[in-house]
């Protein structure tokens, strides 16, 4: 029996952004594409992924406003949420995830990195699930 793909939302406004990270990912991932924070709540509800790719700098409401009604939703609190930004200043990864999120990656994005983080949350989503 062939094992579930990892579930994966992509959030971020740049379609340039989402067009590479869909080309990077889509053989190994089944992925979902959000261009906004309200469509990416609505999507991550229906979609429940294992992993949310969720951009800082979004025009609706921001990374962290989206990951705040991500963790006050009980259905959603669990999720694996890895922001994406351009923010790469001294401090700014420590800020991030005291916010809540779970893992940080800095733009450009270091794909190797980014992958392993992506399966280890997924792991880590695969046995809470169980």
């Amino acid at each position: 029996m062939k094992p579930r793909r990892i579930k994966l939302a992509i959030v971020d406004d740049n379609a340039d952004n989402r067009l590479i990270l869909r080309t990077y990912l889509e053989d190994r991932y089944e992925i979902a594409e959000f261009a906004d924070g309200k469509e990416a709540i609505q999507g991550v509800k229906q979609m429940k992924p294992d992993v949310v790719l969720l951009d800082i700098s979004l025009p609706d409401m921001d990374g962290v406003e989206v990951l705040r009604v991500i963790r006050d939703d009980a259905s959603l609190r669990d999720l694996r949420v890895i922001a994406l930004t351009a923010h790469a200043m001294i401090g700014d990864r420590e800020r991030f995830l005291q916010f809540g999120f779970d893992a940080y990656a800095s733009k450009p994005l270091d794909f190797g990195k980014l992958e392993e983080q992506i399966r280890k949350y997924a792991h880590h989503q695969a046995l809470s699930a169980s």
